[in-house]
């Protein structure tokens, strides 16, 4: 079908079929934030829910696109279908993510099973994790079986896009000091599973005290998050990697967890979604509105306080009065 015929009932069809071409089209919609992808995905949400996303996160180099493709492989070898979502947040270029990563999956390009998509911030008016969210939706509509959410770092923007992961996987390398300075800054309350990459490396033993010494440190959760040594290159250990993976999804769905989980998830997305649009609508009120820019240049001269102009600003704009003189935060 040529470009500009696919209306919402065909995309909608080609989707719930798994039609590459549909897909494609409709999560190029959903990068561009185009109103037809609003529609799409609200006619397919009924029937989502069926996917188990698995979040692979941790620093640049790591080897996360060859771990992932060790994974595809290991799961396809058991006819499960997949889809992969590599977000890339640096990507300098327009409405696309840097592909160079990605050729470490171009084995599964030509597979029927597997849909690949990259996706770096560029044209995402609502936010990266809201078009991830949304990507991640029409996978899962089309019957993806397991979605491959990859992130690069822990940036904001990237533990958003991880909020909407079933478990989440932190890979890490040793020698990379980069790597125990992420796990002491709090990531590790982010990971469910954690593989440490290049297991052939001196000081992958070192490495794998390191962390165990820091998740020690966390009594209070009920999952311990195992770690495994993996050389993604060689598919060594992949196996061992995606039982720890399924482990954990055996413990949510036993817990009763993994729908109060997604529960939690959606509705953090639902917040986080909604407070970068009401940031980018009052950014926008604010830089049409002189009375508005005068506030911020008073508070710029020390004329006004911060939280009087937030007061003011918040009421304008959103008319969220402040009735009792209640601190606005």
């Amino acid at each position: 079908m040529a470009r500009g015929d696919w209306t919402r009932e065909t995309l909608a069809a080609g989707v719930r079929e798994g039609d590459r071409r549909a897909l494609a089209r409709a999560i190029t919609l959903v990068e561009n934030s185009e109103p037809l992808a609003y529609d799409l995905v609200r006619d397919l949400y009924p029937e989502t829910g069926a996917a188990y996303a698995i979040g692979v996160t941790g620093p640049p180099g790591v080897g996360k696109s060859s771990l992932i493709s060790a994974v595809v492989r290991h799961v396809r070898a058991q006819e499960r279908t997949v889809g992969v979502i590599s977000v890339d947040p640096s990507s300098p270029f327009t409405k696309g993510a840097l592909l160079g990563d990605r050729i470490r999956l171009s084995d599964h390009f030509l597979d029927p099973g597997v849909f690949i998509r990259s996706m770096g911030t560029r044209g995402h008016l609502g936010g990266l994790a809201e078009a991830t969210l949304q990507a991640l939706l029409l996978l899962d509509a089309a019957g993806k079986e397991l979605v491959f959410l990859e992130t690069v770092g822990a940036g904001q923007s990237e533990v958003e896009v991880i909020g909407i992961a079933d478990t989440v996987v932190l890979v890490l390398m040793p020698g990379s000091g980069d790597s125990v300075q992420a796990l002491k800054a709090g990531i590790m309350e982010i990971p469910d599973v954690i593989a440490i990459n290049k297991m052939d490396h001196p000081a992958a033993k070192t490495m794998l005290n390191e962390v165990r010494s820091i998740l020690s440190l966390d009594r209070e959760r009920a999952w311990r998050p195992p770690i495994v040594l993996t050389e993604a290159m060689r598919g060594e250990n992949v196996e061992e990697l995606w039982s720890k993976i399924e482990a954990h999804r055996a413990f949510l769905e036993s817990e009763g967890e993994l729908e109060e989980r997604r529960r939690r998830n959606l509705a953090g997305e639902v917040f986080a979604v909604a407070s970068t649009r009401a940031k980018a609508h009052l950014e926008g009120a604010v830089a049409d509105d002189p009375e508005l820019r005068r506030l911020l240049d008073e508070v710029q001269r020390r004329e006004l306080d911060p939280l009087s102009a937030v007061r003011e600003i918040l009421d304008k704009v959103f008319h969220i009065g402040d009735e009792n003189g209640t601190d606005p935060r």
